[in-house]
Parts: C-alpha cells; structure tokens; sequence
C-alpha cells in the first residue's frame, strides 16, 4: 500500500521530466527548420492543427460519459487559455528570440515559475508563511531562481567546448544580435518586451489552467478545443503579418517530421499532461519544470548541433535548478502538512460522532420518558 502511494507522488515528477524532454526534441527540429526558412507562425499553426485533429476523436471516446456540459463560459476560458498558453504565447517567445539572443530568451523562460508563482499570490493559488519552513524555503527558492536567470541574462562566459564548425543556427542568430548601430538597440529593446509579454501569458495559463481543470476536468477535450482555438488565432495572426501562400507549403521529410512530432506530442500529448499535472500538484509545480528544458537542449545541441555552451549558461541554470528544488521542497511540505491536518480533522470527527450517537440516544430516551409521563 505504502509503495503504491509512493508511486503516485512520484507519477506528476516523472510526467514533467518527459513533458520538458519532448520539448527539448521540439526546440532542436525548430531550429533546424527556422534555419531553412519555414515562418515561425505558420509552424504554429500547423503544430495545433495536428494536435487538434489527433485529440479530438480520442477526447471524444475516452471522454463522453464523464464530459460535463461544455458551456459559453466554458469556452471562452478555453479561448483565453489558447492565447495565453499556445498562438500569442508562441509568438511573442519566437520574436523575442529573432530580435535578441537564445541566451537571453532562456533567461526569460526560466522566470516562468517565479512569475507564476508571484501571480499565484494575490488569487489566493499559494500563500507564503514565513514562520514555516516551507514558506521560507518558497520565498528562498523564488530568490534564488531570480539570482540564476539574472546571471544567464548578464554574465555568458568563456565557451566550454570549442568547435570549429559552427552549425548554421548560430550564424542566424549571431546575424540577429549584429544588426547596424542605428537600429540594434530598437529592436533589441523591442525583443526584450516580447520575451516578458510571452512570460507574463506562459505563467498565465498555468494559473487559467488550474480554474479549467476544476470547471471542465477532461484533459484530452480541453486540449483539443484549446489547440482547435489556437490554430484559429496564429492562422489569422499569419495571414495579418504575411500573405505569401508558399510560407505555406512544407519542404522536406524534417519539416514534415517537425510539424507531426511537435503536433502531436509536443502540443498534443504534453498540454495533456501538463494539464494533469496542474490538476494535481498545482499551477507552480508544472511551470516549475520549466528551466529543465533548457538543460535537455543543451544535452542535444553540444554533440548534434555543435553549439557552443557558455560558462555563464552552466552556473546560471545550476542556481536555476537549485532554486527550483528549494522551491518543490517547500510545496511538498506544505502539501504534508496540509494532508496531517486534514488526518487529524478526519479523526477527530470520528471520535466526536459515538459522543454524538450517545448525546442522541440520550435526548431520545428523554423525549420518550415525557411522552410517557
């Protein structure tokens, strides 16, 4: 019995572990095929496209005798949830990227969790009691976290491993950041509030997320109807900025490959389970997760991209980590003792109640007593 409760507080780690691993797949086919010219907004559409038409028929099977009533109120939370989580979100993070640095965006992506759970506070999501241990290790933690991605935002280092053939991805981004003096510091300060508007609305849906799984709890319908919005909005939002048909068409297996892979388990199968994972250890434990995809694609992209890994991103995602261990080990004290006091509650009910049986008991036999007399 103890062995397979552990296992179930086990389960959330081990789908947030493989969650940011098929991201860290993700990130690397995008830069292959950015780097061959595919437009950012038409891969986000054909991602949710496919993400949508792979979960919806298994929503509906799986789904339909426990699916509550889906109403307007409903929807238009899976609306939001679309723009916060999956089109604008998408877009902002890749602008952001095209106008600065990749260094500089991860900064940003590792303060999901922190961001997430500063906006948790004033909805009463989390609740800090520095008189605790685990209140004081959630403050420490948010710090910490703060520390780390202000080192990978200032400090880049000397390159650990030098190669000599430099893929073509960072050409395209060394390209980006040396732009002429009279428009580098636009557009760099342009990327710069991208990347925070696309952190405010990542760390947003995963507050919106935990009010969906209570209102709507069906993770593969939810996800479908939130991918089917999101294709919608990044399809409009392409056509607005770009009326070229041939962005349109894919050119070569990656591409394909790319579209399908990051459609379905990319968009698909992880929203699915970061929605699960929402529901049952909460919005900042999910987005907690989130500077481990940073490591996973520097795991890939030294030996398959020869990218060069920087002094800088190493110490910075080491206190990044650290941070966010502090933080979960505060969250999981604070669940333990939430759960001790809801056994001691459970038990002290229990007691109460043969009191109560015998007050009953007594309070009848009294009213029989008067009857008879």
């Amino acid at each position: 019995m103890a062995d397979m409760k552990s296992c179930e507080e086990w389960k959330p780690f081990i789908a947030m572990i493989a969650v940011d691993f098929a991201f860290a797949v993700v990130n690397i086919l995008l830069k292959k095929i950015l780097d061959e010219g595919m437009d950012h907004l038409v891969f986000v559409t054909y991602r949710l496209t496919i993400s949508t038409i792979f979960l919806a028929p298994i929503g509906y099977f799986l789904e339909r005798n426990s699916r509550p009533k889906l109403t307007l109120r409903i929807l238009c939370y899976l609306f939001f949830s679309a723009i916060v989580g999956a089109s604008l979100t998408q877009y902002f993070f890749l602008l952001g990227i095209q106008y600065t640095s990749a260094y500089f965006s991860c900064a940003f992506v590792n303060m999901v969790p922190v961001i997430t759970f500063l906006m948790a506070l004033p909805f009463g999501l989390e609740t800090v009691d520095i008189k605790c241990k685990s209140g004081r290790a959630k403050v420490l933690g948010t710090v910490v976290c703060i520390g780390g991605a202000i080192l990978l935002t200032l400090y880049r280092g000397v390159p650990l491993f030098d190669h000599s053939h430099s893929h073509a991805v960072t050409q395209m981004m060394d390209h980006a950041i040396k732009l002429n003096s009279t428009k580098k510091t636009e557009r760099w300060t342009l990327g710069s509030i991208a990347l925070v508007v696309g952190t405010f609305f990542w760390s947003s849906w995963f507050l919106l997320q935990s009010t969906i799984g209570k209102r709507y709890p069906c993770q593969y319908s939810s996800t479908a109807i939130m991918s089917f919005f999101g294709a919608v909005q990044s399809a409009i939002l392409s056509f607005s900025t770009n009326r070229n048909l041939s962005a349109w068409s894919l050119n070569g297996k990656i591409e394909i490959m790319t579209v399908l892979y990051a459609g379905i388990i990319g968009s698909g199968m992880c929203y699915v389970v970061m929605s699960w994972c929402v529901k049952k250890r909460g919005p900042v434990f999910t987005a907690a997760f989130s500077p481990l995809v940073q490591i996973m694609a520097a795991m890939f992209d030294i030996p398959i991209l020869h990218e060069k890994l920087y002094l800088g991103s190493i110490l910075g995602s080491i206190i990044v980590i650290i941070g966010m261990y502090i933080l979960l080990w505060g969250k999981n004290k604070e669940m333990k003792v939430c759960l001790t006091k809801l056994a001691q509650e459970a038990e002290g009910i229990k007691e109460q109640e043969p009191q109560l049986q015998v007050v009953a008991i007594s309070c009848d036999s009294r009213q029989h007593s008067g009857q008879d007399a």
